[in-house]
């Protein structure tokens, strides 16, 4: 199943939870309705034994209310949660009460694990997420959290970071990517908001007994104080029913996916012994996989591994037993868990990230292959590894990590160095125009930052074009860590930076969407975009504007451009395209054609970034600005695009 088809199964997925939500409810509603109709007399026994039915004994327009009653407080628990995780995944990993790993940070286990995440993200094409750790947690889990690529977290426990090598830690990092690519970190996030309105009703009656018992201290009992005692117990009881089949609900969406990022990870690193090898270290230590965290059974269905214990949870588990998950990656396991003390070997690896892992040289001959590749080759795997790139990937984001200059590298993972790093990447070539972009970052950046920019000024400008886009991946986690009002000020600097020559051109302009793109949700209230259109001939005309922009970035001569227009027009299976006239192109109808774009249903855009890609490799060559343009038309279709080699 590859990243379309995933996302796909998700949407589906969605429709499953609503019928299960349905469900439940329907079932809440009917208990609820039972045990007011009970309390409060409606129902009479004599009358039962006389031959009378419950149905002809049964107050209707009750019943309505009730059922009225139970669906809106049901409703709106759900909705209300919903609201709160949707600041993204820093919520929830907040909640379970994880602190963010700085970028810069010193500890050597935090900056390998960084490392780990950050060669991921780069070898996916997508900015590193925030990587959040929970200190007070010995276990060893992870889970990942967000609605889109563009707001997702990482969360591991202090017990990950301490009791898995390298290896293993870069299995447990791709089955978490693997989630957040196949789209269900959104899935979880809704199942956390309709759990939370299914145990409404089992809270409001834990209120309604504490009032009374509070009540009946104060005063004698009354008439009707022990139906309401009678009505908040039975609440309870129904809350259990709501916890019961929340847990069903968990282990009918969640099971299955936990199977399919593992076989992902195992795809994405070709080491089935990394993820084995952290699966087998969880059943051999004392704490396992558990999350002590009061937060922490909300969350369950997210984590790498069972996070909680208990008769509930062995009843309705959101995770496969850690034997058969094994056994499906490693056949031939011998049934004996890792409990081994690898204090020292965990010490030597800590010693050995010190160093560089590999020197340059080395790094280069391993990645060869990826290299040299021919330049149609590169573009197909890349559009095929979306949402599942190979280890050459991987390597290939390690040499690019590696060749960085260390004082560039170290400047774009913190948040004065990342706006100094974004500043000179825009810089004009051009003296007089530079004169003035400085001048304005002078009157108008924080101090420190245009001091570091004039430092970096050296190292940017000799520094190779196919190290942009890793360093935008690099710079974007970040640049999240800023105020608003930081935030803010960065984005209207760079936006002058931009215009001050009073062109945009689409290198630039690629930079600004990829940026804007994962940070504005960061710091603005966005609406998330719902899929609309199934079908790529309901767009011919956004369509088509969108391939004239890569024909003309890739070619010069109007007979290329034509051609590699034509080329990408008949991958698709549909006619009456038309090539826009390069002067005819202004980035706003860029930009709203984008827009529209963005809301294809999933198995609509592969079409779509093949027919880029044929444009790309028609004269079987690769521009920069082909590479970055491709990247930035991916990302906001969330379609995280692999690195590219310019040829």
């Amino acid at each position: 199943m590859n990243f379309f088809e995933s996302q796909d199964r998700v949407r589906k997925n969605t429709f499953q939870l609503v019928f299960l939500f349905t469900l439940a409810v329907v079932t809440l509603i009917i208990m609820t309705n039972l045990l007011v109709m009970v309390v409060f007399g409606y129902i009479d026994r004599e009358q039962m034994q006389d031959g009378g039915t419950f149905l002809q004994q049964m107050d209707w327009r009750t019943f309505a209310a009730v059922s009225a009653g139970v669906g809106v407080v049901v409703l709106a628990g759900s909705l209300y949660k919903i609201m709160a995780l949707s600041a993204g995944g820093k919520t929830v990993a907040e909640a379970l009460g994880g602190k963010l790993i700085p970028q810069n940070t010193d500890d050597l286990k935090q900056r390998r694990l960084l490392n780990v995440v950050a060669e991921m993200a780069i070898a996916s094409g997508t900015p590193a997420p925030p990587v959040y750790l929970l200190a007070d947690e010995p276990g060893i889990n992870a889970f990942a959290a967000g609605f889109s690529p563009r707001d997702a977290v990482i969360g591991v426990t202090q017990g990950m970071i301490d009791q898995l090598s390298r290896d293993q830690l870069q299995g447990v990092i791709a089955h978490e990517f693997s989630h957040i690519f196949n789209g269900d970190m959104r899935l979880n996030i809704r199942l956390m908001g309709v759990l939370n309105g299914i145990l409404i009703i089992g809270i409001i009656g834990y209120y309604i007994l504490i009032s009374a018992s509070y009540s009946r201290r104060g005063r004698r009992s009354g008439k009707g104080s022990g139906g309401i005692l009678a009505l908040a117990i039975g609440l309870m009881v129904i809350g259990f029913a709501g916890t019961f089949f929340g847990g069903l609900i968990k282990a009918a969406v969640s099971r299955q996916r936990e199977y399919l990022a593992d076989a992902s990870a195992v795809q994405f690193t070709r080491n089935p012994d990394g993820i084995s090898g952290a699966l087998k270290r969880i059943g051999g230590l004392e704490f396992g996989s558990k999350v002590a965290n009061p937060g922490a059974p909300e969350v369950s269905h997210a984590f790498f591994a069972q996070g909680i214990s208990g008769f509930m949870q062995s009843l309705s588990a959101t995770h496969p037993p850690l034997a058969k998950r094994i056994l499906r990656i490693d056949p031939h396991w011998d049934g004996k868990f890792d409990s081994s003390d690898k204090t020292d070997s965990l010490r030597d690896e800590e010693e050995a990230d010190k160093k560089e892992p590999l020197t340059r040289e080395e790094l280069a001959q391993k990645v060869a292959t990826v290299v040299t590749g021919a330049a149609m080759a590169d573009v197909a795997n890349a559009i095929d590894q979306i949402g599942n790139p190979k280890q050459e990937t991987i390597d290939y984001a390690r040499s690019l990590i590696s060749e960085l200059p260390r004082v560039v590298k170290e400047a774009a993972r913190e948040p004065y160095g990342a706006r100094a790093v974004v500043y000179s990447l825009v810089l004009d070539p051009g003296p007089e125009v530079r004169g003035r972009q400085l001048k304005r970052l002078q009157e108008y950046a924080e101090p420190d930052v245009f001091v570091l920019t004039h430092k970096l000024i050296p190292e940017m400008d000799g520094l190779d074009i196919k190290y942009r886009l890793p360093l935008i991946d690099i710079v974007i986690p970040a640049l999240k860590q800023l105020s608003i009002r930081q935030y803010e000020s960065f984005r209207e600097n760079l936006i002058a930076l931009i215009e001050m020559d009073s062109r945009v051109d689409l290198l630039e302009w690629s930079l600004q969407k990829i940026l804007f793109n994962h940070l504005d949700g960061q710091f603005f209230k966005l609406t998330h975009t719902t899929a609309r259109y199934s079908h790529l001939g309901q767009l011919k005309k956004e369509i088509g504007l969108f391939l004239s922009v890569m024909a003309h970035a890739g070619h010069q001569d109007r007979k290329d451009v034509e051609d590699a227009f034509s080329a990408a027009a008949k991958t698709l299976k549909f006619g009456g395209l038309q090539l826009v006239a390069k002067n005819e192109i202004s980035l706003s109808d860029l930009d709203r054609s984008l827009q529209k774009l963005a809301r294809l249903k999933p198995l609509a855009k592969p079409q779509l970034l093949k027919a880029c890609a044929a444009s790309v490799v028609y004269d079987r060559k690769i521009s920069p600005v082909e590479v970055e343009l491709l990247r930035a038309f991916s990302d906001v279709l969330d379609c995280p695009m692999p690195p590219i080699i310019p040829s």
